[in-house]
């Protein structure tokens, strides 16, 4: 589910959870027909300026630091936020020009936009919606809807990922509504519980090949998150917010609320391993000249888990949740695993160049040169990094305005 921060576009003054899912049902319905203008031409490759569905044009990017033209490809982002600018999914170059914009009706988001492959051919995908729950759209090169996918056994399908597999079926993640005994950890006997959903699911089909629920796997006492005042008030105890591939083909599910990041067996649903919180597998260190968070951990409240090979793993590392800080700023942490040894060790970090802490959202794509290019959440910028950590490069969107993640990624829409 959404934390505190991102409730403000998500599902604003709702005074309880029925009345989140009875609004969450009428968005499902209403966003399938919503119609989208889109400010590229039908066909070709660059955009063309015009007023986006809300009447207003993107926020413009301003590039505070220009120095990343390594043909890593060009910046996917989908600005949201407010300030009178209209929201989507924007392709730009790295000096900040907009390639193609997709306006969205008013009220509407997209998150988690990039490329990626289906049956073999280059695609646009995103989530798109308000509310609670939307649809995962993919585009062709000639930026024409060629499929959508949402969550199946009607669950409602969550902003926070949409990834394609190499065997053309979509991970994506959901949410349920659960009751729970917490009377052993001290808490009601009937608590209502926001418990994360994952899926894999034939695009073509609708069908759902496999489901993960964190409720089966995890037990609440694992989370940090407090609970809340009453027991009809779904806990968000474990915020799922990414589910990624791991070199082997297995899962990795990240928990913000649990600290931890699950690899998990695709096939049995199985946790292999887990990685911070209070049940790591490994012990956790430092490498000479990093440090471990104030409450001794790699990472916290973080998002994002890739595996870059040779057992190593990148996160996004918030540090915050909007009102508990672990550490002044958010970075992008690198981690090594020894499996033998159990142990993982920080051996990288990059910090926010302007010193802040995202209080949520946010992402680490390692490029095709090894560059590491980070979308700063909640915060309104984007950067990219070198393997040695120098900031080449660095951009602003106006105030308000954020993208849930950003990439770097090549592009060669039909001509």
């Amino acid at each position: 589910m959404l934390a505190d921060s991102e409730k403000a576009f998500w599902f604003p003054a709702l005074d309880s959870w029925r009345s989140r899912l009875r609004r969450a049902r009428r968005v499902f319905v209403v966003i399938a027909a919503a119609a989208v203008t889109a400010w590229a031409t039908t066909g070709c490759a660059a955009a063309t300026s015009g007023p986006g569905a809300s009447g207003h044009g993107p926020p413009p990017v301003t590039v505070l630091t220009q120095g990343a033209g390594n043909g890593n490809g060009d910046i996917f982002i989908a600005p949201q936020g407010g300030g009178g600018y209209a929201s989507g999914p924007e392709i730009l170059t790295d000096t900040g020009k907009v390639i193609w914009f997709h306006a969205l009706p008013a009220g509407e988001a997209a998150t988690d936009f990039r490329t990626q492959t289906y049956q073999g051919r280059p695609v646009l995908t995103w989530f798109q919606g308000s509310g609670l729950s939307g649809t995962d759209y993919i585009y062709d090169d000639r930026y024409r809807q060629i499929a959508e996918v949402r969550a199946g056994h009607g669950y409602l399908t969550d902003f926070h990922e949409f990834l394609i597999t190499p065997w053309n079926t979509a991970l994506i993640l959901a949410d349920t509504i659960g009751t729970a005994n917490l009377t052993s950890m001290g808490g009601p006997a009937d608590q209502k519980v926001f418990d994360g959903i994952v899926q894999e699911i034939d695009i073509r089909t609708g069908k759902v090949l496999f489901e993960w629920n964190s409720a089966d796997h995890v037990p609440y006492r694992d989370s940090h998150q407090p609970l809340p005042g009453s027991a009809a008030m779904p806990w968000d105890w474990f915020h799922i917010n990414a589910v990624h591939l791991d070199t082997d083909g297995n899962l990795l599910i990240n928990s913000r609320y649990t600290w931890t990041t699950y690899k998990v067996n695709r096939d049995t649903g199985k946790i292999i391993w887990e990685l911070g919180g209070k049940q790591s597998t490994f012990k956790l260190a430092a490498a000479p000249g990093q440090v471990l968070d104030s409450a001794g951990e790699i990472f916290a409240f973080q998002h994002d888990p890739e595996a870059i090979g040779n057992g190593e793993y990148t996160f996004f590392d918030d540090e915050s949740d909007g009102s508990a800080r672990l550490l002044p700023h958010s970075r992008v942490v690198t981690v090594k695993l020894d499996l033998a040894t159990r142990v993982a060790t920080l051996v990288k970090s990059v910090d926010q160049p302007e010193g802040l802490v995202a209080p949520a959202e946010g992402n680490a794509q390692t490029t095709r040169n090894g560059d590491l290019f980070v979308g700063w959440g909640e915060l309104p910028y984007i950067s990219e990094f070198s393997p040695s950590g120098q900031l080449l490069f660095n951009a602003q969107l106006p105030a308000g305005v954020s993208t849930y993640r950003a990439y770097r990624l090549p592009w060669h829409p039909a001509s």
